[in-house]
């Protein structure tokens, strides 16, 4: 029995399926740590989280257990390991964590609660386990709740009721704003309740429309915070643990404070993005550069995440693109750093409606000739994407997905969004922080009206209400499930309420054709939303 443990809490960022991958990011990591007794990695960290029916493959759960048993022979006279796989026992195949030692897979843990609500659906691809029991480890009876476990007191009374003495917990926590507050509660909750110190372990890095924030701590079982870790990067902590009269504690180790607010998403929606690109191995991205609020926030977003050599920005100019927006298009390109280039679209153009002519002759020119404005742009991005292998990157806000203000095949084109999440005024508060921190945005791109430029003297107010008034609406119909009486006591006019619940509605065929973005509030599109397209129901 010890008196005495070093833990490394190893806040990695994991890829899933890339088994091999991650296998030789642990080797790394361990190589490091030859003077700690145990290296915790977070959930599902050989897998990646979340596999969703990669573990449905055979293949792929062997493939996992065989990268277990490789890592604990290479260390075997090294630290201790726990890890996080799938783990198959007869038909039933789990989300475990295996503490490799002395060569060998000792022992594993399955959890218990599965969570099956929002952006998670383990229940659908995982059987939970049994109560966990507590893992001896030198002596010293430790507590292994696997994410979800936490989030009710029934998995942590069990372990603190057979004797354990630490909790450690593995999680793949996805971010959503505020969410780092929500855990550290929890964690109080569980601390009060088992008179136990537990240290909270989170993955970071991006995966697919979630982005996993790290932002890992140990409260020590006076609820007092040992250790605070960073937001949105690796990092690894060595961590001091001594047993006293009053059972065991964490020696005081680094606070970092985190972001907050609008550094908060944007660093989000720049990890999210950075990942998405470099995990599926694209070289660059591009994206049309309007001279508007929303490519001229991606861009800069793009920047920060891959470097101005991987960002080209193309404007992409009509008759009614104004010289203020070439002029803004191009000074924000220049600050940033990024390639340039303008592309007129009038030929295109021109020559669809030259092609289209015979058959629209007799009708009025409407909203038909201004998608093919969109389209075209559309055509001409994807191009340079397949000729060059960037990425298109779409810029549309949250705001005019939720109402479908967006073309399909036009500006909708792209592979990735990082701020699809992003609601328009938030738009605006994101481009006045990042211009805090360096100059990037020209200040006339803040200020003036947004506009699609697809019509003379258009501004988005001719169709939509002001955008305060719009997001308001649709936090309390998106985030807020509420009804429309409900939005109306916030003041806003019921029959304006009832228009853009319609339009919310009929815009999910949209939706579901989009790119995929960084999930940032509690409901976003896609994971966490999911309508039916086909959809008689309307409040009254």
């Amino acid at each position: 029995m010890t008196d005495r443990l070093i833990i490394a809490l190893a806040q990695l960022n994991p890829t899933v399926g890339g088994v091999a991958a991650n296998l030789a990011k642990a080797k790394a990591e361990i190589a490091k740590l030859s003077s700690v007794d145990l290296v915790l990695f977070p959930e599902l960290f050989l897998a990646g989280y979340p596999p969703e029916d990669l573990v449905l493959r055979p293949s792929f759960v062997k493939a996992c257990k065989a990268a277990a048993e490789e890592l604990a022979i290479e260390f075997k006279s090294g630290p201790a390991i726990l890890i996080g796989l799938p783990w198959r026992e007869g038909d039933k195949l789990h989300n475990s964590v295996a503490l490799l030692n002395d060569g060998k897979i000792e022992t594993v843990r399955h959890k218990y609660d599965l969570p099956n609500y929002g952006v998670f659906d383990e229940k659908r691809v995982f059987q939970p386990g049994p109560q966990p029991g507590p893992i001896s480890f030198k002596g010293v009876r430790i507590g292994v709740p696997i994410c979800e476990d936490i989030w009710t007191e029934e998995t942590c009374e069990t372990l603190a009721e057979t004797g354990a003495e630490i909790l450690l917990s593995p999680n793949g926590s996805p971010f959503e704003r505020n969410k780092d507050d929500v855990r550290l509660n929890l964690v109080v909750a569980r601390v009060t309740e088992t008179g136990l110190p537990l240290a909270y372990l989170n993955q970071v890095g991006g995966q697919d429309e979630l982005v996993f924030d790290g932002a890992s701590f140990v409260l020590n079982a006076d609820r007092s915070l040992a250790l605070q870790m960073p937001m949105f990067e690796e990092a690894v902590a060595i961590t001091e643990w001594v047993r006293g009269s009053n059972g065991w504690s964490m020696s005081a180790g680094e606070v970092v404070k985190l972001p907050e607010n609008e550094e908060e998403t944007w660093k989000a929606c720049v990890l999210g993005l950075r990942d998405y690109v470099d995990k599926n191995k694209f070289p660059g991205v591009v994206l049309g550069m309007s001279g508007g609020i929303d490519s001229a926030v991606v861009a800069a977003m793009a920047v920060d995440a891959l470097g101005e050599a991987r960002v080209h920005c193309v404007m992409l100019p009509y008759e009614y693109t104004s010289e203020d927006s070439l002029a803004d298009a191009k000074e924000c390109s220049a600050l940033l750093g990024v390639r340039y280039d303008v592309v007129p679209i009038k030929e295109p153009v021109e020559g669809f409606l030259s092609t289209l002519g015979p058959m629209f002759q007799g009708t009025n020119s409407g909203v038909t000739e201004e998608n093919l404005q969109s389209r075209s742009r559309g055509v001409i991005l994807m191009a340079i994407s397949n000729k060059f292998g960037s990425m298109v990157l779409t810029t549309g806000n949250k705001s005019e997905m939720s109402v479908g203000y967006a073309t399909l095949y036009g500006d909708m084109n792209g592979g990735f969004n990082p701020i699809k999440d992003v609601y328009k005024m938030e738009v605006y508060r994101l481009a006045a922080w990042r211009n805090t921190q360096s100059h990037v945005i020209p200040e006339r791109i803040i200020t003036k009206a947004p506009t699609a430029e697809l019509r003379p003297n258009q501004t988005d107010q001719d169709s939509l209400p002001p955008y305060a008034a719009l997001d308001d609406i649709l936090e309390g119909l998106v985030e807020r499930e509420q009804t429309l009486a409900e939005i109306a006591t916030r003041g806003h006019d019921p029959v304006l309420i009832k228009r853009i619940q319609h339009m919310l509605y009929v815009a999910e065929y949209k939706r579901r054709q989009a790119a995929p973005g960084v999930k940032i509030t509690r409901r976003n599109f896609g994971r966490d939303r999911r309508y039916p397209i086909t959809n008689g129901f309307r409040d009254r």
